[in-house]
């Protein structure tokens, strides 16, 4: 009698709620609770419980007794075996539509629960259950805390599982597994690659197989599971599923199509080669078209989108033409290849050309840009693909480019200063780069097009008058202080080292180049200070030798313009610097046996090898410099005998068989030995000491025995 029925009039329904919140309060056993709980859990089901009634009924009984039901086994007489249990899910699904509960303890660590509901068989009567236990994932998924837990506790592998199985909600599952991927990819991955690769499988022959909607569907699904390459190019069955990916898009992207069905097609290409490069591409006559395929129809999007931009438009389309920009970056890296390359001679020219109208069409855009659009993901992405261009081809759109350059200046400024708040699109980032760790950071991608731009007389003039000296010494520095802050992302230090070295060579194009600029701008005395200090720092260090080769060839090149610079005037840092260069110019070169004969040949140090086609360059470079700063700095001579170079060097060339010395290393060695002689007594008695004279003529430095016969 004290448990009507449940009134169906909505104003009696919540009477009657409420009178069963009070017998659940005051219930005096089980079996006036339970009664009480069945008419909660049948308003609950109705969908008639409000957030306050729910917090009611969450103070009536709190978690304790949802527990008890979830682990009770034996159920009321004439009632399903699951009865206990299924009243338990739906209050905890109930409870679990306030964020708040939803993260509390109580729910996530009944986590294993859930998953063991999931994978265990499903007859008819247990749906609800299913239901319930989706409801509680999805809810502690939206938590903070919750998809942390959810992984640890192996609800990724439970719902591969339910997915698979193909039971009731199983397209829930892939909901669920697709919401914690984006926001956990790596871990997910990390700790259940099998089953994830078991649902790619699945997903991958559905994607091959489909011949309807279902096909267009599968694009949006796809990009979720695409881990990045390892376990996909790695694995057996992850290559499987690329060779169906790309079969499924070569059928799509061969066929006509309107937009709706063209553009998850191209974002799942792109998504593709995020993950494994152009890898999944097959050799051959079909790969090569399929890839000349992909790349004309990313530039035809591009164009079409951005030639004539309504700003409407363009803010819809923006996930697609970054995608698109995704697949034009492999185009520029194919075109380049030369190693199996997969397109031929002929679809490469093509290609460049059909590029050049799609960049053209880039830069057309990024000239509208306004300053209130500047935080705009996608401006990050248009002058990142834009820089990508400008690292390999400057030749062509010199003129558009000339008239972008202060745009890009500005830009690659403000984003520095402010620290750029503004969050990337899905593809913004490419392979490799960890994108999620990476700041916006505009002049990296600017860089490379840069440095080859400052080798001509108009665009660096124009980069000149902007500003950009200033503003990249500021930005050496803070790549410096990421270099040496610890500890830091792995993808942070790869990153500051690359934007040094390439921010390096811009600068000695701007010695080499410029020299009264360097003269004149104080900028380039504050970077000879950045330079004498970074050095000594780096030489130690044989995984920094690329950029300890830029830091030493650059700070030489400039000592010798800065030569009357307080910074440079015998100071212990300027002693450092000059230390550290000549260690890392005296001990590029070794004497090793010689294969082809009994004796020894000159050879590269051990340690330089593996860096050497990287700095040969800048090695010779640095002997040149070091050379002209030698009448500079009357105490730089003392500095070279210290190192004990000279012993060093007339060791090496009295027993290596003069064959072995190339021409242009025997004048690198002559050009130093010769300013060292003229500008040092003790540094020629040592030359002289060391039968300097001897092997002075069976080298043929004619300089250098003049040198030694005059004095």
């Amino acid at each position: 009698p004290r448990f009507p029925a449940m009134a169906s009039d909505s104003g009696d329904s919540h009477a009657t709620l409420k009178r069963c919140l009070g017998v659940l309060r005051d219930a005096r056993n089980d079996s006036e609770q339970f009664a009480a709980l069945l008419l909660v859990t049948k308003a609950v089901r109705a969908g008639e419980v409000d957030a306050k009634t729910r917090r009611q009924i969450f103070d009536a009984i709190g978690f304790t007794f949802p527990t008890r039901l979830l682990t009770s086994r034996q159920p009321p007489a004439g009632c399903p075996p699951n009865t206990f249990r299924a009243l338990g899910l739906t209050l905890l699904a109930c409870f679990c539509t306030d964020p708040e509960l939803a993260g509390h303890s109580q729910i996530l660590n009944k986590i294993p629960t859930f998953n063991d509901i999931l994978i265990s068989p499903c007859d008819p009567d247990s749906t609800s259950m299913i239901d319930d236990v989706y409801q509680c994932l999805s809810a502690v998924l939206a938590t903070a805390r919750g998809p942390r837990e959810l992984v640890t506790k192996g609800t990724v592998s439970a719902l591969c599982q339910a997915y698979l199985n193909g039971g009731h909600g199983s397209d829930r599952a892939l909901t669920l597994l697709m919401g914690l991927l984006a926001i956990a990819e790596a871990k997910c991955w990390q700790r259940d690659t099998p089953q994830l690769l078991a649902v790619l499988n699945k997903l991958s022959s559905d994607f091959l197989k489909a011949e309807d909607m279902t096909k267009f569907d599968l694009c949006e699904v796809l990009p979720h599971f695409i881990p990045v390459s390892p376990p996909l190019t790695r694995d057996s069955q992850g290559s499987e599923c690329l060779h169906r990916l790309y079969k499924g898009l070569a059928d799509i992207l061969s066929s006509k199509l309107s937009p709706s069905q063209r553009d998850p097609a191209l974002k799942l290409a792109a998504g593709l080669v995020q993950a494994c490069g152009a890898e999944w591409i097959p050799a051959g006559s079909a790969g090569s078209k399929f890839l000349a395929l992909l790349v004309n129809l990313a530039c035809v999007e591009v164009r079409l989108t951005l030639e004539e931009p309504d700003p409407v438009e363009v803010e819809g389309k923006k996930e697609v033409v970054t995608a698109c920009y995704v697949l034009m970056e492999m185009g520029i890296q194919e075109c380049l290849r030369e190693e199996n390359p997969l397109l031929g001679d002929m679809q490469k020219m093509q290609l460049m050309r059909i590029m050049e109208e799609a960049f053209g069409a880039v830069i057309f855009y990024l000239r509208q840009v306004e300053q209130e659009e500047l935080q705009n993901p996608f401006v990050f992405a248009s002058v990142r693909v834009l820089g990508a261009w400008l690292a390999e081809e400057t030749s062509s759109l010199k003129q558009e480019i000339c008239e972008l350059l202060p745009f890009l200046v500005d830009y690659a400024r403000k984003l520095f200063k402010e620290g750029s708040p503004a969050v990337s699109l899905p593809q913004a980032e490419l392979v490799g780069t960890e994108g999620s760790a990476l700041p916006q950071d505009a002049l990296r991608f600017l860089l490379p097009g840069f440095c080859h731009l400052t080798a001509e007389d108009r665009p660096r003039d124009i980069l000149v008058s902007e500003g950009a000296p200033a503003l990249l010494c500021e930005y050496f520095l803070h790549q410096w202080e990421v270099l040496t802050s610890e500890p830091t992302a792995p993808a942070l230090l790869m990153s500051a080292e690359m934007s040094l070295q390439t921010t390096c060579g811009i600068f000695l194009n701007l010695v080499v180049t410029a020299p009264d600029l360097v003269r004149q701008d104080k900028t380039f005395s504050s970077l000879m200070d950045v330079l004498l200090k970074s050095l000594p720092l780096l030489l130690p260090q044989e995984h920094h030798l690329a950029l300890a080769a830029n830091v030493a060839t650059l700070g030489l090149m400039m000592a010798r313009i800065l030569a009357g610079s307080a910074a440079l005037q015998g100071t212990q840092s300027a002693k450092e610097f000059f230390g550290a260069a000549i260690r890392f110019l005296s001990q590029a070169h070794t004497a090793q046996a010689d294969p082809s004969s009994d004796g020894l040949a000159v050879a590269v140090s051990p340690a330089y090898t593996s860096a050497w086609d990287d700095i040969r360059e800048l090695w010779f470079l640095g002997m040149q410099a070091l050379a002209g700063c030698i009448p500079l700095f009357p105490w730089l001579p003392h500095a070279a005998l210290q190192a004990c170079w000279l012993e060093g060097l007339s060791e090496l060339l009295s027993r290596v068989a003069p064959a072995s010395v190339d021409f242009e290393l025997i004048s690198a060695f002559q050009s130093v030995l010769v300013e060292l002689a003229r500008a040092s007594k003790p540094c020629r008695e040592v030359i002289l000491s060391h039968h300097g004279t001897e092997w002075a003529n069976l080298y043929g430095m004619a300089a250098l025995e003049q040198c030694l016969a005059e004095q």
